[in-house]
């Protein structure tokens, strides 16, 4: 297994792209390179991956490969980057979207409740908006619709209002202290899935996560070959919703949507159900009991 990461629905979503051992696939999510691995272990000499991670930590799962290609950057600029190396339409694209067990079991990046550590959760080091800027500086409302919205937390007013209270008394700085900020809230049993869920929300809006994957869906319909396939693993049930309405309607909107005359079309057709890991993955990867795989291939 790769200590970095073990990767999700490996074989599920590899076998969603469909292979052509000559084409030109793209991991966009590189993490410990598990996927990318997999899918170059299908291409021909002629193939031909390219890979993207924003972290960089990640170069240190960079191999040499004469047909890989590593692109640090965030996936949100896959068109434009894929562009300056010469490609303009690809035959597959691939996401996982979770983070990686690196980044959660690393104290300092502040991903995680267990650990004690600044208040950061950025993929992007780089990045201007952390996590402390988040929980000190956001307004109540806005607090509150993040965690409603990304973390499925019925009771975020109450949340956003205990958070707001306590950081007029003192800056929230670490993991730690804004966990005992947040513990009154919840019942012992539930605590840990709670802040599970808080961390969740505060992540996603710290590192822009669904403007992302909207840009990824939108491109992807460009750049794809008629043919071509999307495999896409999410996590929770926003991402989820994003990804099945967009492959079904081909926009964001509940309906689909239609031109002056009634008429409309879609760039994708899925391909098959929803998958989700089978209990022996489930048994050696606790991590990957909320993934989800939806493989979609362009009209």
């Amino acid at each position: 297994m790769n200590s970095y990461h073990d990767p999700v629905l490996l074989k599920e979503s590899v076998m969603g792209l469909n292979i052509n051992d000559k084409g030109i696939y793209v991991d966009v999510t590189f993490g410990g390179g598990g996927h990318s691995k997999e899918i170059l272990g299908h291409l021909s000499e002629n193939g031909k991956l390219i890979s993207f991670d924003q972290d960089p930590d990640t170069f240190m799962n960079v191999f040499k490969d004469n047909r890989f290609h590593f692109i640090n950057e965030n996936f949100t600029y896959m068109k434009k980057f894929l562009k300056n190396i010469g490609f303009t339409q690809v035959n597959g694209i691939l996401a996982d979207l979770g983070i990686s067990s690196y980044q959660i079991n690393k104290p300092k990046r502040g991903f995680s409740y267990r650990y004690d550590s600044a208040l950061d959760m950025r993929m992007d080091k780089e990045s201007s908006l952390d996590a402390f800027r988040v929980i000190n500086k956001y307004s109540k409302e806005k607090l509150s619709n993040i965690l409603y919205d990304f973390g499925d937390l019925k009771n975020s007013k109450k949340i956003s209002k205990q958070i707001c209270n306590k950081r007029i008394e003192k800056e929230i700085k670490t993991t730690f202290q804004f966990n005992s900020i947040l513990k009154p809230l919840f019942p012992e049993r539930y605590f840990n899935k709670s802040l599970s869920r808080i961390y969740q929300a505060i992540r996603i809006e710290v590192n822009n996560e669904i403007g992302v994957l909207k840009s990824l869906l939108k491109q992807s319909s460009e750049l794809l070959l008629p043919g071509g396939r999307l495999c896409i693993i999410s996590y929770h049930s926003v991402e989820d919703r994003l990804v099945k309405r967009f492959i079904k309607n081909g926009s964001f909107e509940k309906e689909i949507e239609k031109d002056f005359y009634g008429n409309f079309s879609v760039p994708f057709k899925k391909v098959g159900s929803l998958i989700s890991p089978c209990n022996e993955e489930l048994k050696f990867n606790k991590r990957s009991r909320s993934a989800k795989l939806r493989i979609a291939q362009k009209n």
